[in-house]
């Protein structure tokens, strides 16, 4: 089976036409298609069902294609960490952020990375750190920012703390419920779960780690823009990290709620596959997410009238 055939197969897969795998690939129409049926015919099986709309994988096909796709991945991670280890700096580095390392982190650090390393060209993703961790394993990112969750598999991934927030409890402005000072007064209010069902969420975490049933669903969202909207416009209440919640975009719109209770804790960290460790692009851009932790922390904890704009 030679490399070439399934470059031409995950080409036609992603893109639905043999036109443009052929395009992508730098070949004629005609010479995508015959190795395409070359390699069906070594398989003895139908890889791509045609019409007049494009192709798309048989049963067959989508196999072969899941498979292709991950070792193509695989071939075009190993030629870039070769590269970087004799020296040249190269290659493309994808970079899946919750919504606080994405506001906080990678601004600063893409900053400094990309100053350092302008040939690696860097693609971020916003994404809840479940769905972070789905991409970390398909390969289709290689570092993952966000909180770590209990019980990660260390034989799978590796994790580099880079700093400590907690998650704070937030209502739009003017809500009854801003005058709360417990988490009891607010166990029948709405509140807003992040994540991928109402089994779980920080809403959940917080009340049970001080004891306290879960409040009730209100909500269920993926995503920091539509916890944004809800907390922000309606009667809902939601939890955010702290550094979040009192940056000045979301200040316009939303207020903590100052509860006797201790915020959740939560630690931000840099997650990697085990065998991303040894890539060079990934070790300095780690390096450059410590930077930008240490230039957030420190500006935290300065006192207001010290710090610069």
């Amino acid at each position: 089976m030679k490399l070439i055939a399934l470059q031409a197969l995950t080409a036609a897969v992603e893109t639905g036409s043999l036109r443009s795998a052929a395009r992508q690939l730098g070949l004629s129409q005609p010479a995508v298609t015959k190795i395409v049926q070359e390699l069906e015919v070594e398989l003895g099986a139908s890889l791509l069902m045609r019409s007049t709309r494009g192709v798309m994988p048989t049963t067959q096909g989508r196999v072969l294609f899941e498979q292709a796709r991950k070792s193509l991945q695989e071939l075009d991670a190993a030629v870039m960490q070769v590269q970087q280890l004799g020296g040249q700096m190269v290659g493309q580095l994808s970079v899946g952020a919750v919504p606080l390392a994405v506001m906080l982190l990678i601004p600063e650090t893409l900053r400094t990375f990309g100053a350092a390393f302008p040939d690696i060209r860097l693609r971020v993703s916003e994404e809840l750190y479940i769905a972070q961790l789905q991409r970390l394993r398909q390969g289709e990112v290689d570092v993952a920012v966000g909180g770590i969750p209990e019980g990660l598999a260390s034989g799978e991934f590796a994790v580099e703390p880079l700093m400590e927030t907690r998650m704070v409890v937030v209502v739009r402005h003017g809500s009854p419920r801003a005058k709360a000072r417990s988490l009891k007064e607010l166990t029948d209010a709405k509140w807003v779960y992040t994540g991928a069902s109402s089994d779980e969420g920080y809403a959940k975490l917080l009340y049970e780690s001080h004891g306290l049933p879960a409040p009730a669903v209100g909500a269920v969202v993926n995503s920091t823009l539509a916890l944004l909207s809800l907390v922000g416009s309606g009667d809902f209440v939601g939890l955010m990290p702290a550094q979040i919640a009192r940056h000045p975009v979301c200040t316009q719109y939303l207020q903590v709620v100052p509860v006797r209770e201790q915020g959740l804790p939560l630690k931000v960290g840099a997650i990697v596959r085990r065998d991303s460790v040894a890539s060079p692009a990934v070790r300095h851009f780690i390096t450059h997410l410590h930077r930008a932790a240490h230039h957030v922390t420190h500006a935290h904890h300065q006192p207001p009238n010290s710090r610069t704009l």
